[in-house]
């Protein structure tokens, strides 16, 4: 799945997965990372959510990425923010007080730019992606951050078939066997919330489990 395919998405408005309100899990399931409130957290493949705003609320410094011109043009305008905006290297970085957004590919990104990074907000990046590029997704996220001590990973389970993502379906297996080798792994909660998702009734699934996990990192890894 190249960035093409995102861009286009987002020309056409085409941002289903986009959350107008702010996501529940984060706020009930955030204080289990025991994250102190003046750390720097990333949130990859950001878009233009929300959630963003919740952990700038608290106190944290948010670093972003996101592929889409518009998504952080909307995001910035929408939430009337002045953005500073400069070169920097092969990325655009635009910054507001505590948030900086890295407007650029998230695995052109490197251990530089997520310097003092000790937690992830990963509601929408994991599940975007298909199955052939998780595994590079997480290789990526492990060698970019090197400061991490723990995540809060959304993720949905469905069966693939009756669907085409993105959302992709990541199972618990997969979880595991992504994230297993560097962290504990903890399941925080797993409900069937398709009643609940009209668009995914449409779209012909028959269950939709939706499921978040905290990832505290291995000292050795």
């Amino acid at each position: 799945m190249h960035a093409n395919f995102w861009l286009e998405r987002w020309e056409k408005n085409q941002i289903g997965f986009h959350e107008h309100d702010i996501n529940g899990h984060l706020q009930k399931f955030w204080k289990t990372l025991q994250t102190p409130l003046s750390n720097k957290i990333f949130v990859p493949l950001c878009g233009k959510s929300r959630d963003i705003l919740w952990l700038l609320s608290l106190g944290h410094q948010v670093v972003g990425v996101e592929i889409s011109p518009l998504a952080v043009e909307q995001f910035f305008s929408a939430n009337k923010l002045q953005a500073k905006v400069t070169d920097c290297g092969i990325f655009q970085l635009w910054q507001a007080d505590n948030l900086s957004i890295y407007l650029g590919d998230f695995f052109d990104l490197s251990s530089d730019h997520l310097t003092d990074c000790t937690a992830i907000y990963d509601r929408a990046a994991l599940v975007a992606l298909p199955a052939e590029m998780r595994q590079q997704y997480v290789l990526h996220l492990n060698k970019i951050t090197p400061d991490l001590k723990s995540s809060l990973l959304v993720t949905l389970e469905y069966a693939q078939e009756e669907m085409s993502g993105p959302p992709f379906s990541v199972d618990e297996d997969e979880v595991h066997n992504l994230f297993a080798d560097t962290h504990a792994i903890e399941r925080l909660f797993a409900e069937d919330v398709l009643q609940n998702n009209d668009n995914f009734q449409q779209r012909g699934l028959s269950n939709l489990v939706e499921k978040v996990y905290r990832l505290q990192k291995n000292r050795m890894s």
